[in-house]
């Protein structure tokens, strides 16, 4: 892992978020699974139940593409990273509608665009001469 911007990245990132997850499970307790509203986790972060289970499920990607190789970890990086590029923008758009099934606020909004700046930036950047595996 020393010699992959990749592989460290995708395991810290993907250990983060799966305690964030896990953590936000004990402030969104007893919130319905997809309301719009959540429980503050850090006292900044919206979250509920859907959020959490999506935090420990992308952390868990991230993790297992880090502890595996450098390919996983590039492309783990750079499909996550664009997944929140995405929703970090979409974000602000569904903020106090329906659609806002992940309880999403200003704060999430920015972290997810932090974490695909960082995220996409080593998948597409980081580790250039990682030949992709060829599948017949």
């Amino acid at each position: 892992m020393r010699h992959s911007p990749n592989r460290l990245l995708a395991a810290v990132f993907g250990a983060v978020y799966v305690v964030v997850g896990l953590l936000g499970g004990i402030v969104a307790g007893g919130l319905p699974f997809l309301t719009t509203e959540g429980g503050l986790l850090l006292g900044i972060f919206e979250v509920n139940p859907l959020h959490n289970i999506a935090h420990v499920l992308i952390g868990a990607a991230l993790l297992i593409a880090g502890l595996s190789n450098v390919v996983a970890a590039k492309t783990v990086n750079t499909v996550v990273g664009g997944f929140y590029l995405l929703l970090g923008v979409v974000g602000f758009f569904i903020v106090g509608s329906a659609l806002n099934i992940l309880a999403l606020n200003t704060a999430d909004h920015f972290l997810h665009l932090a974490s695909a700046v960082v995220l996409l930036g080593a998948g597409l950047a980081a580790d250039k001469r990682t030949q992709r595996v060829a599948t017949a």
